[in-house]
């Protein structure tokens, strides 16, 4: 098995990786916290033309076929770039709309994913990995939910709710038995869109996609604290000296360095199976080494690390927030456990 991306894979990376360095991302961060969507749509654009939203949609709805590896990439990228957004679940709904096999409603959504010309967001049942609260849904133009009885809808947005992190904008889809949503079967859960053990399994799936894709965002949200680490401590001077010369400082940085390090295997592992054991594993790994990674950013920044104008701080507050989104720590080891206990 090969866990090292192939030379087309790291081009398409260093692509990515090439465009969000040019976007100016910290500033469309600052302007989707403040409820300003234009820079981050615009963005999403030409993310779009890279063909990265093609990776989670069949090639009959102009996708590029459901490739978890490339997609993986591609997410660790939008991660260090700290890119805003209701990214996960626009492409975890992509593939709740293709594992659900219904032709009307891939017609009618996935082209306009795929081209980058909307954001969707998604909440499942807790079961799934999912939460009750909607991520940006005052950003996107399609809010799909999915309940516990397996009903698929277009749901009703509520009010937008505060976060750790002002750019991860949460809402509560308002509950079934109200004024009928946007035209469907009325309840302001919105138009009723399929229902049965169908919808169950696919979204069993799309919240299986999810928890990869944030697993890869942690990676990369590491990486980025990391980076700017390093580079900080190299030019902080203490009794003459840079402080990234000092041994607890290097041995502070070695310690972050390999838990995204070992991170990392279990990430390319689990987008090369999509098993959910494998896909807890990278989550709780990629996770709990971002957060190690946010820890070390900190106490190394000391008190300038909590000031809102550095732009370390939208790393920062990303850390926490996508430990535990689609999956906290203790979820993924109890779905690690299930995957490696007989019976």
């Amino acid at each position: 098995m090969r866990f090292l991306p192939t030379d087309e894979q790291s081009d398409f990376a260093r692509t990515l990786r090439s465009l969000l360095g040019s976007a100016q991302v910290p500033a469309v961060v600052r302007a989707w916290a403040d409820g300003e969507h234009g820079p981050g749509h615009a963005l999403r654009s030409r993310l779009a033309a890279t063909g990265l939203f093609a990776l989670a949609a069949p090639e009959a709805y102009e996708g590029a076929g459901l490739l978890a590896p490339e997609l993986s990439l591609g997410f660790v990228e939008l991660g260090r770039a700290g890119m805003p957004g209701p990214v996960v679940e626009s492409a975890a709904v992509s593939v709740l709309l293709s594992e659900l096999g219904d032709e009307v409603l891939a017609e009618r959504f996935l082209p306009g994913l795929v081209a980058g010309e909307a954001w969707a967001t998604l909440t499942l049942p807790g079961a799934g990995g999912g939460s009750p609260y909607a991520l940006d849904a005052d950003a996107a133009a399609h809010c799909f939910a999915v309940s516990a009885a397996g009903e698929l809808r277009l749901a009703v947005p509520g009010e937008v709710l505060r976060s750790t992190d002002p750019a991860r904008r949460l809402s509560r889809p308002a509950a079934a038995g109200g004024d009928g949503g946007d035209g469907g079967d009325g309840g302001d859960g919105g138009e009723l869109l399929a229902v049965g053990p169908a919808v169950a399994r696919a979204a069993a799936v799309a919240g299986r996609w999810a928890r990869l894709l944030t697993a890869a965002q942690c990676l990369g949200v590491g990486e980025a604290l990391l980076e700017r680490t390093v580079g900080y401590v190299k030019q902080r001077t203490q009794f003459g000296a840079p402080i990234g010369s000092f041994q607890a400082v290097k041995h502070r940085l070695a310690d972050t360095l390999l838990a995204l390090e070992f991170a990392r295997p279990l990430l390319w592992a689990a987008a090369l199976s999509t098993a959910p054991g494998d896909v807890a594993a990278a989550k709780l790994r990629c996770g709990e080494a971002a957060y190690r990674a946010a820890m070390t950013a900190l106490r190394l920044h000391g008190a300038v690390g909590y000031t809102e104008e550095l732009d370390l701080s939208l790393w920062l507050r990303k850390a926490r927030p996508l430990r535990d989104a689609w999956g906290t720590p203790s979820a993924c080891r109890a779905e690690v456990m299930r995957s490696v206990t007989p019976g």
